[in-house]
């Protein structure tokens, strides 16, 4: 009965470290199609499909969050500096209470769409591990890179990609 149980034991380590390791392989390849979503938002619904032939930052972000905090008057600069280019800063929020992310959004706004993914989905459909990640979609709706983390050091490299991807726009 010993053995068996550790060899029952071995097979659910086994099993757990391959789910895992197929989770880890679900991040999304440069090139592939960025995946759909409709969620709620602040001024109303944000679907995806309906920002096809802008270039998109997608911003995945929590209250929690400290280096959020630190990225929202960057992409509030962003957005100011290149909407008119056609580039579309779209934050989603992850808090299970949207009174947490609503009450982050007083002290530090946003000047972009805001939606709200209290669920989790979206995240995970992009195989997000940490916050904040990024993810730039290009105008046909493909994604172009993705970045874990914010600090100032990025950011110039980050404005760079945005603006060459923005000049792939006709």
């Amino acid at each position: 009965m010993k053995i068996s149980m550790n060899i029952g034991k071995r097979c659910l380590v086994f099993g757990i470290a391959a789910l895992v390791m197929s989770a880890s392989a679900m991040a999304l390849d440069k090139g592939s199609t960025a995946p759909a979503f409709d969620l709620k938002g602040v001024e109303g619904n944000i679907n995806l499909a309906k920002y096809q032939g802008k270039v998109v930052y997608l911003d995945f972000w929590a209250s929690w969050c400290g280096p959020c905090r630190q990225s929202f008057p960057w992409m509030n600069e962003l957005q100011s500096k290149y909407g008119a280019q056609g580039l579309q800063i779209i934050g989603v929020n992850l808090d299970q209470k949207n009174e947490d992310a609503r009450q982050f959004l007083t002290t530090t706004p946003a000047r972009f769409l805001v939606a709200f993914d209290p669920a989790g989905a979206t995240p995970r459909s992009y195989g997000v591990k940490g916050m904040p990640s990024s993810v730039l979609i290009g105008p046909d709706g493909k994604i172009i890179f993705e970045h874990a983390g914010f600090k100032e050091a990025d950011r110039a490299a980050l404005e760079e990609k945005i603006k060459s991807s923005l000049g792939a726009i006709k």
